[in-house]
């Protein structure tokens, strides 16, 4: 490269002027391109922009060469290092040539489809549903709540049973009744409540029984002999029991409640007609990471048992997230380590219940489909030697053979990394699975390869759709819009008292509630269209809520949409609002950033110094527009930014929780700014120039992209991008048809 660039100057340095008039000097040779970056750029960015101290990332990116040269020409530093206008033209076309563009970055620094170890989330979802193959799969039902069946007597006696019916949420307070008048004693009766819970995020969950009667709850455990919450025989005037459990996002578990009203009131009595009766009330609620408690609602239960899942409670090491997506590229003791006891803990957990995930089968037989589903091909007669056959034979027992190939191949490679490389059927079903599950495939998927059915793009675009479809692929796909939203870690959502005396934790939790119904109803529609996303008036309000935000909802009311015609789709939803902004004042520079990098996949450079903000007790007159002008005046700020702020000072009507104003400081708000010399003016304007902008679609193809396969996009050639961009464009910015399209392509490209 630095051969290329010499030659550049050379060439450029021989150009003469011909023809002069005798009487005039000649004229000065025009400089190259490669002159003008070795002279302006290359001690910042590195002599091929390959990134030096001062600039460490290579210089790269997807602005067209005008859209460059006017950057270059706004953005450059001031001094002996400033260009012109049109020595910014000269240098944009030589960058994009060089080093710049996709094509010029494939040919300098080719990316290769790396061999990675699964990541955290991946090797946790592969032991959960390695198990989960071998148990019946239940079909996803419509319904939403809990079966309960009531008793009219405590020991849950089916003869006693005198009603079965779908309840919504477990939220009862009967005082001093019954539940259905003429059909129970009030002095004593019991309900148990069964179906499945299903969790949208992965981590430790808190799950919460609150009664003033006998209770147990079952979590994922279908035997039902350790209870999670066991308050079955009480002491003390305790009410409110709970126990922590940890969870796997986009998984449902089974759950089973059950409550026994006490025979006696308060007072005992010999005289059975003057007895009083006792009150009785029961909910069953949860803490999510992170989150306020709340009562488990109606739209995370479902009256159908699935069979329990498998979760591994190992911590093992976060995985690597420099680049903006997961990354299994580090191999470290700890890792090792962590991975070793998660085998430990599955080897156990397949010991102890083999018979009831292969009935009938003996160990050996187990042992051998164990190792073909952990491989996710079949096995070979060198591996069923190596994996099965020898491993039996040095074992004392059955028992203690199976668990040499239990351990022995959750610690393989085959295991624990990625396919790569050249596909086969199975293969390609894998990189489906995990593109869009982040889990192995399952026994439809591998079945296709077993019969050819992947051998057509036909048949490979049929089984991306029907995963496509999976609870899995939805959640996989929530939790890419949350770290694209930068809200994926549940920031911290406190605020001034004295400013909003109002917001509190439940009311933190619920925005994020209110968030997730959002993207849910948008991306995960049916249409689920990019546009929509950001030009929506709908904000999810619940009666809290409406309070805050001037809807006009029942104190009690539940979540629902509500149209706010101010409001201008995720730009404007006020969890996201609140998140970037400070306890008191919003934050123009956060929510900036936030535009920059995300929605525009602009890449800023960290702030030469650690500049702290200014307190608005400081400057009392000043609106938090003028503040930030202020403060981030100098030249030193003004690269960045020059982009940064007039992107943040179009959600400036919004105020640190998310609520409509219109002044600030007492002065009107000015809500303009602007984009390349595109005036904006407020969120709306904002809204519309981003969902018409090809920069945020292509950027938002790229994040994806690279989310889902946890591969750069360069990987599978220059033109990915750019083809998936105009896919995208084609099937009407469908989120879910992209991800499709973005699995199909890791199946079809190998190395390059």
């Amino acid at each position: 490269m630095r051969g290329r660039i010499a030659l550049g100057v050379a060439l450029g340095l021989g150009v003469v002027a011909l023809a002069a008039p005798p009487t005039k000097k000649p004229a000065a040779p025009a400089q190259s391109g490669a002159t003008l970056f070795a002279q302006k750029c290359a001690a910042c960015h590195g002599p091929s922009g390959e990134g030096a101290s001062v600039y460490p990332k290579a210089l790269a990116g997807a602005l067209s060469t005008e859209q460059l040269a006017a950057y270059l020409a706004k953005n450059m530093p001031p001094g002996p290092k400033h260009v012109s206008a049109a020595e910014a033209t000269v240098i944009s076309k030589f960058a994009q040539d060089a080093f710049y563009s996709p094509i010029a970055q494939e040919r300098v620094r080719p990316a290769r489809v790396a061999l990675s170890r699964l990541t955290v989330r991946q090797f946790k979802s592969a032991l959960a549903d390695l198990f989960g193959s071998f148990r019946p799969q239940t079909p996803p039902s419509a319904e939403r709540g809990l079966r309960g069946a009531y008793f009219k007597a405590r020991d849950f006696d089916n003869s006693q049973k005198v009603l079965e019916r779908l309840d919504s949420q477990v939220r009862f307070d009967f005082g001093k009744g019954i539940p259905a008048q003429g059909a129970f004693d009030p002095y004593q009766f019991s309900i148990r409540w069964d179906g499945s819970l299903s969790a949208p995020d992965t981590g430790e969950y808190e799950l919460i029984v609150k009664t003033d009667q006998a209770t147990r709850l079952w979590v994922n455990e279908l035997e039902y002999e350790k209870p999670l919450i066991d308050a079955w025989v009480k002491s003390g005037k305790n009410t409110v029991f709970s126990a922590p459990i940890y969870l796997l996002g986009g998984r449902t578990y089974p759950i089973r409640l059950e409550f026994s009203k006490s025979t006696f009131g308060v007072d005992d009595t010999k005289d059975q007609n003057k007895r009083p009766v006792a009150p009785a009330f029961v909910t069953l609620a949860w803490k999510r990471p992170h989150l306020a408690e709340e009562p488990i609602p109606t739209r995370r239960l479902t009256p159908v048992q699935t069979p329990e899942t498998f979760v591994s409670h190992a911590p093992l090491p976060p995985d690597d997230r420099s680049m903006g997506y997961e990354r299994g590229d580090a191999i470290s003791k700890a890792w090792d380590d962590a991975t070793t006891s998660a085998a430990m803990e599955a080897t156990q957990y397949a010991a102890e219940h083999q018979k009831s995930l292969l009935p009938g089968a003996d160990e050996k037989t187990f042992a051998k489909k164990f190792v073909e589903r952990a491989l996710r091909h079949p096995l070979s007669a060198e591996e069923t030697a190596f994996f099965v056959d020898r491993q039996f034979a040095r074992a004392p027992d059955a028992g203690a053979g199976l668990r040499r190939v239990v351990l022995l191949t959750l610690k393989s490679p085959g295991f624990l990394f990625r396919e790569a490389g050249a596909s086969d059927a199975f293969s390609i079903a894998s990189k489906l699975s995990f593109t869009l599950w982040d889990a192995p495939p399952d026994d439809a998927l591998l079945e296709a390869a077993r019969t050819g059915a992947l051998d057509t793009p036909a048949g490979v675009r049929a089984e991306a759709e029907r995963l496509a479809r999976d609870l899995r692929a939805w959640a996989k796909l929530r939790e890419f819009l949350l770290l694209y939203l930068k809200v994926d870690q549940v920031p911290d959502l406190a605020k001034d008292d004295k400013r909003f005396p109002e917001f509190d934790p439940a009311t933190a939790s619920d925005l994020r509630t209110s968030l997730e119904l959002f993207l849910e109803s948008v991306a995960g529609s049916e249409k689920s269209d990019l546009r929509e996303l950001l030009l929506s008036d709908k904000v999810f309000l619940n009666g809290n809520l409406a309070r805050l935000y001037d809807a006009d909802l029942a104190p009690d009311a539940p979540f629902q949409p509500v149209s706010l015609p101010e409001r201008s789709g995720i730009l404007t939803q006020p969890y996201l609002l609140a998140s970037f902004a400070y306890l008191a004042e919003s934050s123009p520079i956060h929510r900036g950033v936030l535009l920059s990098r995300s929605f525009l996949g602009r890449t800023l450079a960290p702030p030469p110094v650690a500049v702290a903000p200014v307190a608005a007790s400081l400057q009392p007159t000043l609106t938090t527009r003028q503040r930030v002008s202020l403060q981030t005046k100098p030249a030193a700020c003004s690269s960045c930014h020059g982009l940064i702020n007039p992107l943040g000072f179009t959600l400036e009507k919004f105020d640190a929780i998310g609520r409509l104003r219109e002044k600030d400081n007492g002065q009107p708000i000015d809500d303009a700014g602007s984009y390349q010399n595109r005036p904006l003016k407020g969120s709306k304007d904002l809204a519309r120039f981003l969902a018409s902008s090809p920069e945020m679609h292509q950027a938002f193809v790229e994040k994806l992209f690279q989310n889902f396969t946890k591969q750069p996009i360069r990987a599978y050639g220059p033109k990915t991008l750019p083809e998936l961009t105009q896919k995208f464009k084609n099937n009407e910015y469908n989120i879910r048809k992209l991800m499709v399209e973005a699995a199909i392509v890791t199946s079809e490209r190998s190395n390059r």
